[in-house]
């Protein structure tokens, strides 16, 4: 995602409280030369999370409750996004970590973006996951990433390198599809 916006959202707090304090506009994650004590896979999982939190909190946080709710031209609704995300993460995370989800991930799984939230409160608790997942991956060893895992039911294979690499894709999708939502809602929005 670029990080050009019409209304240059000020995220700086974000980097202040979970990475780093700079401004977001200076370059991208992958690109700022940070983290660098951290092998270069989980590196690029931590990047890809930070990005995600920045991108979202620019382009949604100008949203109204009602708007993120909305689905455009039949699209996946923001909340969805903001909801899902975080959700995703954590199970895919829960599967590198060698374990089986709970059945609180399973009913949460099933609820994501049904619930009302407000747009605000949504980014709040994307924000509080993406700095909880960014302490479990920082815990996986560079010599895991090898390692066999199974995801779900059918246990399917994978490994924890597999994992953490989809953590970062499958993130980075549902992003581009929440910021593709919210330039629709705000081009709407400018019509009247």
């Amino acid at each position: 995602m670029g990080h050009g916006s019409p209304q240059q959202a000020n995220t700086s707090h974000l980097r202040g409280r979970i990475w780093m304090s700079q401004p977001t506009n200076l370059v991208e994650p992958w690109l700022s030369g940070t983290l660098t004590e951290v092998p270069a896979v989980q590196r690029a999982v931590l990047h890809a999370l930070q990005a995600a939190e920045e991108d979202l909190a620019k382009w949604c946080s100008e949203l109204t409750d009602d708007e993120i709710q909305q689905r455009p031209a039949g699209l996946a609704s923001v909340a969805f996004h903001l909801q899902h995300i975080p959700g995703s993460v954590d199970r895919l995370l829960t599967y590198a970590e060698g374990r089986e989800l709970s059945a609180e991930q399973l009913q949460a799984m099933k609820v994501e973006g049904s619930a009302t939230t407000s747009a605000q409160a949504a980014l709040q608790a994307l924000s509080q996951a993406t700095a909880a997942s960014a302490e479990r991956v920082r815990h996986f060893d560079e010599a895991q990433l090898e390692e066999p895992r199974y995801v779900g039911r059918r246990r399917i294979p994978t490994t924890v390198g597999g994992l953490l690499v989809h953590v970062a894709d499958h993130t980075q999708r549902h992003v581009g599809q929440a910021v593709t939502t919210a330039r629709v809602l705000l081009a709407n929005r400018k019509l009247g």
